[in-house]
């Protein structure tokens, strides 16, 4: 059987890095913390449940973790509707079930968030299954969105397409190679220092060159 293919969604699938940049900044902001966007960047494809801490520190985390993330996801929601799919992600996954691929989309976001990229993909009836924050405990870069990606898919070889360096760390944990595209932001030195086998500049090019990558 051909590896599953664990698609990473968002800055992989749907355009949702730099809405989620702006989202972080004001939610901080709403809380009297002012960060540089280029650093907060640098953080996204880092699980909400890691940034606030990682981002302004453990006493943060521990004061008002909750009430930043809770900000920030209101204020996703007033961006949401400037997300689009990357050319090629839809085709892409269709590429991946024509190969013989079990496809499941890996994102610890929440099942609202979900549901709106689903649609925008139009994808609920083409992939094998879908993660949301629901399922996993610690979310990138913890291998458990990964894992519970795998078990969505039966168990049995898998290799993730992700953005981030956080894709590779999380994949790296649950022992899964990672091919990267650049649409998240990132050089592609970054992502193959953080252990992807693979780097290309679109999903759409990933499409074509398959054949070259583990999931050939």
């Amino acid at each position: 059987m051909p590896p599953t293919a664990i698609l990473d969604v968002d800055g992989t699938l749907v355009d949702t890095n730099y809405q989620h940049v702006i989202a972080w900044y004001r939610a901080f902001k709403r809380h009297d913390i002012v960060l540089p966007l280029w650093r907060i960047h640098r953080h996204i494809g880092m699980g909400g449940d890691q940034v606030v801490g990682a981002l302004a520190g453990d006493d943060v985390e521990r004061e008002r973790g909750d009430e930043i993330r809770a900000a920030e996801k209101e204020l996703y929601f007033q961006l949401i509707d400037e997300v689009e799919p990357f050319d090629g992600a839809r085709g892409l996954i269709e590429r991946l079930k024509q190969r013989g691929h079990t496809v499941v989309l890996a994102s610890s976001a929440k099942a609202e968030e979900i549901d709106h990229y689903l649609d925008l993909l139009d994808a609920r009836e083409l992939a094998d299954g879908w993660t949301t924050s629901a399922d996993v405990e610690a979310t990138k870069p913890h291998p458990d969105l990964v894992l519970a990606a795998v078990e969505k898919a039966g168990g049995g070889e898998a290799v993730m397409v992700g953005d981030t360096p956080w894709d590779c760390e999380s994949a790296r944990g649950a022992r899964v190679q990672t091919i990267c595209v650049l649409t998240g932001g990132f050089s592609e030195q970054e992502l193959l220092d953080a252990g992807a086998v693979a780097v290309f500049e679109s999903i759409a090019e990933l499409a074509l060159r398959l054949d070259g990558t583990p999931l050939a």
